[in-house]
């Protein structure tokens, strides 16, 4: 399935390559998570408070005037509203204590409100009827609170000042009168910022036009498709401008960068590398889903990056930074995460898609393994943790590099491992193209729903051990030949962590013999202890376990050895062994009653046995000196001798 899937990406498009290596860093996804946990911090401490949840936001006309010298914001919003109860009298908005409002307008006339405790109620002449549409516009200025959060920032880069927002789903109120909620998005947006012509500002969407009065300038950028309150931002600040462009199924499509003037060369040069990116994304999943429009980067300098929609906000262009937040995109701001218990879908998906960026455009390198084997390292430096979120009141969790985000993007990869390429992106997309889910919300147990469908699996435990439970599986792997032809190999387990008895995975095995013949097997391992008969073709020299680094998993120890219970009753595998042999007494010779070791001669030694069922005991040889002993069984009537060697 995997050959399909290359070969449909290698067809659709033939210019993903790299003119340069692009180095895969470790400490990337940590300075993303730490980043972003910093900035979500508000979303967590300032719960929604506004009653919003009887009205529908269709439209917001944000009208902005900005100078990034001075911390200050002036503004107007209309905004249209459908009722969803009778009697509606009282419309509420979000909007912080600092901010002063000035005046409501309704029909041209002005209103009665109130505002405090971070809640601006208005008061309607006459009460609607349910499902009315209607309007208003509310006026405000004032200095944003400066709570640490990022929400509304002001700094300065070689001497110039930049204003910028990073709202969150909690941040918003910060700076304007807004409906804050996970549960509603805006259906279109046209946010209009006026700020001396010295400067520019960005946006989402479109910029529609460029209009100049006096020392000043206004930009006005239209957006029209569904946006989470979160992701409404601007940048105002000196920036240059330049527009690269992406071939995407649908078309040509520009990438709009707004960089500080001093950045950018090496703006340039990364987000260059960022165009056949998104074309990869483009095709592996759904049409970008804002490509009637744009994407873009505006630089703005807090730590990493913020996936506002279509203008992501980034501090630097490293390569996996930009093709995180890309990724975001389409998990995150086309289909949202519904709870925090679920970030997963959002941060997993993000961090998955950085290294499928590695796996499909830079398979020359060594990246995409050593992508994936510092995800691994990184789950299993503890044997806790789950990838659903137990505690949301806790930001470090949420945003815990190790679970949300590389635990979340391994889960992933195993899902799949597990059903296959085809299955896996089929489901995929249909997740991300379900009406549902289309510019909305979704949680875990949709997502696993399609991915079943695709696949005709139950995928019940495998959720129930990877996402609901803690830890990860432990693998001690014996394999022993038998004959010319036949290999065993036998499968046990332990668990990090009690919440899981047994993780039920099929686990990849390459087997090589002698001139570099290798057979790869998968074992669907669904019980503890089990044995597989696989027939290779050949006698094998060496086993390897998960060498493409599929599953996150720990071995114990991987013996290989072979049998030959012709020679006397009983087998010991593996043989050659530098530490553990096991001995297997067939069952027609009855069973174990003694077993010592012997050096080659006649001396008794030292070797710990332990007798584990009637024809099975484990023999440790490790504190034995290198050379031959020979071990020796006996069942009360007869007794077997065999050679081993101690390496």
């Amino acid at each position: 399935m995997k050959i399909y899937l290359w070969s449909l990406i290698i067809l659709a498009l033939p210019i993903l390559t790299f003119a340069q290596t692009l180095d895969f860093n470790p400490n990337t996804l940590n300075e993303i998570a730490e980043a972003e946990a910093k900035g979500y911090t508000a979303r967590l401490l300032s719960p929604q408070v506004a009653p919003s949840e009887d009205y529908d936001v269709k439209y917001h006309r944000l009208e902005l005037n900005i100078n990034p010298a001075v911390r200050y914001i002036k503004g107007k919003v209309t905004t249209y509203f459908q009722t969803l109860e009778a009697n509606f009298s009282t419309i509420h908005f979000d909007l912080n204590d600092p901010l002063q409002v000035d005046s409501v307008l309704y029909r041209g006339k002005k209103l009665s409100y109130t505002h405090s405790d971070m809640v601006l109620s208005i008061n309607l002449p006459n009460a609607l009827d349910k499902a009315v549409l209607d309007s208003l516009s509310i006026y405000w200025q004032g200095e944003p609170a400066d709570n640490g959060f990022g929400s509304f920032e002001q700094a300065n880069h070689s001497g110039a000042p930049v204003i910028w927002t990073l709202s969150e789903p909690y941040g918003a109120r910060d700076w304007w009168p807004c409906k804050q909620t996970l549960t509603d998005k805006i259906d279109s947006l046209d946010v209009l910022v006026t700020c001396p012509k010295a400067y520019k500002a960005a946006s989402n969407g479109l910029l529609r036009a460029e209009l100049e009065k006096g020392t000043e300038k206004t930009y006005h950028w239209k957006h029209r498709y569904p946006i989470a309150n979160y992701l409404v931002a601007f940048a105002v600040t000196n920036y240059e401008r330049y527009t690269e462009y992406a071939n995407l199924k649908t078309g040509r499509m520009p990438i709009e960068n707004y960089v500080y003037p001093e950045s950018k060369i090496s703006a340039q040069a990364g987000t260059k590398n960022l165009i056949p990116v998104i074309e990869l994304f483009d095709s592996l999943f759904i049409d970008y889903p804002f490509h009637q429009e744009k994407y873009g980067h505006a630089q703005f300098s807090w730590g990493g990056g913020m996936e506002h929609q279509t203008m992501t906000f980034i501090v630097n262009y490293g390569y996996e930074l930009l093709a995180h937040e890309l990724a975001h995109q389409w998990f995150g701001d086309h289909t949202t995460c519904g709870s925090w218990e679920d970030i997963w879908l959002n941060e997993g998906f993000a961090t998955y898609l950085s290294g499928l960026a590695y796996e499909f455009l830079q398979p020359q390198t060594q990246n995409w393994y050593n992508f994936k084997s510092s995800r691994i390292s990184s789950v299993l430096s503890r044997g806790d943790g789950s990838v659903f979120v137990t505690d949301t009141s806790s930001v470090g969790r949420i945003f815990s590099s190790r679970l949300s985000y590389n635990k979340g993007a391994m889960v992933l990869h195993m899902l799949r491992w597990k059903i296959g390429d085809e299955a896996f992106f089929q489901g995929v997309r249909n997740y991300l193209k379900a009406p549902e889910h289309t510019y909305g919300f979704a949680k875990t147990p949709q997502f696993q729903a399609y991915l079943e469908a695709s696949s005709k699996q139950d995928l019940t435990e495998f959720f129930k051990d990877w996402y609901y439970g803690q830890g990860y599986p432990t693998y001690q792997i014996n394999v022993r030949q038998e004959g010319d032809l036949k290999v065993i190999i036998r499968l046990n387990q332990t668990t990090s962590h009690n919440s899981v008895s047994f993780f039920e995975m099929p686990v990849p095995m390459v087997l090589t013999g002698a001139g570099g013949k290798t057979y790869e097997v998968r074992l669907d391992n669904t019980f503890n202890g089990q044995e597989f008969t696989v027939y290779p073709g050949f006698k094998i020299t060496q086993a390897q376990f998960d060498p493409n680094l599929w599953l996150v998993a720990r071995t114990s120890g991987l013996t290989v050895g072979t049998t030959d219970v012709k020679k006397g009753g009983f087998a010991l595998y593996p043989n050659p062994t530098t530490a553990l042999t096991r001995l297997v007494l067939e069952e027609r010779a009855g069973n174990i009653r003694r077993v010592v070791v012997n050096s080659v001669n006649g001396a008794l030694m030292n070797a710990p046995v332990q007798v584990l069922n009637q024809q099975e005991a484990s023999v440790d040889l490790s504190a034995l000196p290198v050379g031959d002993v020979f071990c020796t069984g006996g069942n009360g009537e007869r007794v077997w001798v065999q050679n081993v060697v101690k390496n």
